[in-house]
């Protein structure tokens, strides 16, 4: 078969081919190692120089022509078939359910402890998670010989001009906020914070932390135990008891602790707080006769793992999508 039965031959059948498949089979059967084409070009080394030139280049121009058809062919075949497809579409049939994201536990009750405060005044602050020795430390009434500083496990940072560390509570916004603001009023300070310290199931080197702040004239511990009371029914119902015991910490006199009952019976400590000391009251400039206040701290961590029965630390640092994926 001479190249132009070829042509004539190949394009008809291109042209009345119906399916992606039988075209395929044409491209086989033309272009192929044993194609028809193919096989007119190995004979061209029987031929004299002249004829070979002349027949090789006629040739490649046709398999670049059929490749042409092929590929024209095909578009339209594929077209058509898109078409047939959209018009089989049963709309009756119902749709495949689009995947949604899932908040993350933390983000849950953050938004949850936010939304408890707002609503009995407090107003949400933020501070840096890079802090200063006086803020983070000295202003709270912890100086650089107080050991009590032993509690929090410092990461330092190395700088030139003065002595950085990644905060380990979100208190210094206490200091922060009352240098620049005069009493009444009431804050939360929610934010990530830093120890140094082995990871386990119930400990982390960083963590989530809520700072809590209210200074009046007339405040006393059983405001607190008012708001804080109100605070943990809202999060874990209105049948949670609570309790107070006589703790120590640096920045409040006098400091205690609160416990909550589990569903066990036992009692669980979840906070520490107390009365601002005096001290930090005049490391803003607040005369402490004039004023009274409470603050307290609480793991926003500890508070979601409560909450959601989550037994193990890690696994809200761990971007488990199968953990997550339950929330």
């Amino acid at each position: 078969m001479n190249l132009v039965e070829i042509k004539k031959q190949a394009i008809q059948e291109i042209n009345g081919v119906k399916s992606a498949v039988d075209l395929e089979k044409l491209r086989i059967k033309y272009l192929g190692r044993k194609g028809e084409l193919t096989s007119v070009l190995r004979s061209l080394k029987d031929l004299s120089e002249k004829e070979r030139k002349k027949a090789g280049k006629e040739a490649n121009e046709l398999k670049k022509e059929i490749e042409a058809v092929i590929s024209g062919r095909k578009s339209e075949i594929l077209e058509k078939e898109l078409k047939t497809k959209e018009r089989k579409i049963d709309v009756t049939v119902p749709g495949i359910k689009v995947l949604q994201g899932h908040l993350h536990p933390l983000t849950l009750i953050s938004r949850k402890i936010e939304e408890t405060f707002q609503s009995m005044g407090f107003k949400i602050l933020e501070g840096p998670d890079i802090e200063t020795e006086y803020y983070n430390f000295d202003a709270l009434n912890i100086p650089k010989d107080h050991p009590a500083r032993d509690a929090w496990d410092t990461f330092w940072l190395k700088t030139k001009n003065q002595k950085l560390l990644l905060r380990t509570h979100t208190s210094p916004m206490q200091i922060r906020f009352m240098e620049k603001n005069n009493p009444p009023f009431r804050i939360v300070v929610p934010g990530r914070c830093f120890r140094y310290e082995a990871t386990d199931a119930f400990h982390s080197h960083t963590f989530y932390h809520l700072e809590g702040l209210m200074v009046d004239t007339n405040i006393n511990i059983a405001n607190f135990k008012a708001v804080i009371g109100e605070f943990l029914r809202k999060i874990f119902g209105r049948e949670t008891e609570i309790r107070i015991k006589p703790s120590y910490f640096p920045f409040v006199e006098p400091g205690f602790e609160v416990d909550m009952r589990r569903p066990s019976g036992e009692w669980l400590e979840i906070m520490g707080a107390g009365m601002v000391h005096p001290n930090v009251f005049k490391a803003v400039g607040y005369v402490p006769s004039d004023w009274q206040g409470f603050a307290f701290g609480v793991g926003i961590d500890r508070i979601a793992m409560l909450k959601y029965k989550i037994n193990d630390i890690r696994l809200l640092f761990s971007g488990d999508l199968k953990f997550l994926n339950q929330f």
